[in-house]
């Protein structure tokens, strides 16, 4: 099947261009458009007054999505920012030990790494690293305030799969356990019921919701972090009547909110999440056309001097195929020339799939790898 007739706005923007990163910028779907512009109607007419719905029926929409798609018992414990990195900065605010000390995966994404880097300078943080299969054993034998992974790892695909083992060592008075699921949601299918009062979970619409920038999210367990110290003033949103001095905060997910935003990141996602419930494209069928596609590219065998850092199987897969090689970076320019996008990171090129491909579009690929190779 092809669903391209959802997305023809973005393939008749570049109607030659191969777009084969859907893990770093997933194109929008037509739906997006009309998010966009739904958010720039209610600017237009509402005005001040925007806010009331952005904030209530908006806001409220997002949230049961986001909760439906994870299994969450409960819509009010998420929040929304234009990025994962301020919550991040809000989430470690809220720990009173300093320095905090941290356990994080080696593979994790740049700006978590940046940012950790820079507070160990400035000796806010003593930072300790172990592979995706030690974690779990590391986590269990040491002393941490801070315990942080992602469930897919963005350079090279793996999935941990200890998230319940994680959680059981998540306390109120720390550790507390950070799965960052930016590469898993709406990816491969995720259910937090059984884990959500113990652990902080966040994401964003930029890839596998396809609804771009500015749609970030964290779900944030009941009685942890509750006063972050890094805030903004719609954390209180609910009582602007508070004396002045008094730093109040929303008593659910909203206690990590910041200030002002631009909310049409999230109207694109509501209308995305709209689009997807009508066609009855939930995670799984998605999931099963990629692994179509992908089982098709590798039957192929077009970059046989490569190593496929995750082989397919009959478990969960990212919705990326990562190969490591010594001319990566090389091909990807090459192909880069003949309008054909993929990603490189180091030594690793990510080729990505997504509705928007069909079986034609594989075959163009690996033909074109052919050529330049």
């Amino acid at each position: 099947m092809s669903w391209k007739h959802l997305f023809s706005k973005s393939l008749a923007a570049n109607p030659e261009r191969l777009h084969f990163a859907a893990h770093s910028h997933h194109l929008w779907p037509d739906a997006s458009y009309e998010g966009h512009m739904a958010a720039w109607q209610d600017a237009a007419v509402l005005a001040d007054h925007k806010w009331d719905k952005i904030m209530g029926p908006v806001w409220s929409e997002a949230q049961q999505h986001v909760a439906d798609e994870l299994k969450l018992p409960d819509p009010a414990t998420l929040c929304f920012a234009p990025n994962t990195h301020d919550f991040i900065v809000r989430i470690l605010s809220a720990i009173p030990a300093r320095p905090v000390r941290v356990l994080a995966t080696d593979g994790e994404f740049h700006s978590f790494r940046r940012q950790m880097t820079r507070w160990v300078e400035a000796g806010e943080v003593v930072l300790q690293t172990a592979s995706p299969g030690g974690l779990l054993e590391t986590a269990q034998s040491g002393e941490f305030d801070l315990i942080f992974a992602s469930h897919v790892l963005f350079n090279s695909g793996t999935i941990i799969s200890a998230l319940d083992e994680l959680a059981a060592l998540a306390r109120p008075e720390g550790p507390w356990v950070v799965i960052d699921g930016y590469h898993g949601f709406m990816a491969i299918e995720t259910d937090l019921s059984q884990i959500a009062d113990r652990v902080f979970y966040l994401a964003g619409g930029y890839k596998y919701a396809m609804a771009g920038e500015g749609a970030c999210f964290l779900h944030a367990p009941p009685g942890f972090a509750e006063r972050p110290v890094v805030t903004g003033w719609y954390a209180a949103f609910d009582d602007l009547a508070l004396a002045p001095g008094d730093v109040g905060y929303a008593p659910d997910g909203r206690r990590f909110l910041g200030s002002t935003f631009d909310p049409s990141g999230i109207y694109r996602f509501n209308a995305v999440q709209n689009m997807l419930d009508s066609e009855g494209l939930t995670t799984a069928v998605i999931s099963d056309h990629v692994a179509t596609l992908q089982a098709q590219f590798l039957e192929e065998d077009a970059l046989a001097g490569f190593e496929l850092l995750n082989p397919l199987n009959d478990q969960q897969h990212a919705r990326f195929l990562a190969f490591r090689g010594e001319t990566a970076s090389a091909l990807h320019d090459r192909l880069a020339a003949q309008n054909v996008v993929t990603d490189v990171r180091g030594d690793v090129l990510r080729i990505g799939f997504a509705l928007y491909h069909d079986r034609e579009d594989v075959a163009r690929l690996t033909k074109i790898i052919g050529q330049v190779s």
